[in-house]
């Protein structure tokens, strides 16, 4: 052992925890939908997760999505109709659902996945209020 060698520091072996993988945690509604990717793709991006927090009503959001529409407005329009979709959905209302997130896809061309199973998507919505949002 050299002088040097008393003045270094000595490396600290890294201690790797044994059991480093871990399961990824689902989040409530990829639990609920478990069974049907198709459903929670087209829920993850439509669905409001509290939609207690939103301070529009159905109503308002569908006036707002029209007076917008009428004023070729079309990205303010088509983000109030996915407020009043989220709504919909909230509300189980499967009609409105379909109607809003048409008007969505026609203005925007963007494809709206709960369209393809919008009963199955609402119902599973329905399921997630049910057991997480406790009135």
């Amino acid at each position: 052992m050299g002088l040097l060698d008393l003045f270094r520091r000595k490396k600290k072996e890294e201690k790797i925890p044994e059991n480093t993988e871990k399961e990824p945690s689902l989040t409530e509604l990829e639990q609920i939908c478990q069974n049907n990717r198709e459903v929670y793709e087209a829920l993850y991006n439509t669905m409001f997760l509290d939609p207690r927090k939103v301070d529009v009503s159905l109503k308002e959001a569908v006036e707002k999505a029209k007076t917008f529409e009428k004023a070729k407005d079309l990205l303010r329009a088509k983000m109030w109709y996915e407020i009043a979709g989220g709504l919909a959905i909230y509300k189980g209302d499967v009609k409105k659902v379909k109607e809003y997130f048409s008007k969505c896809e026609k203005i925007s061309g963007k494809k709206y996945p709960i369209l393809n199973n919008a009963e199955e998507a609402v119902a599973k919505a329905q399921e997630y209020y049910k057991k997480y949002l406790v009135s």
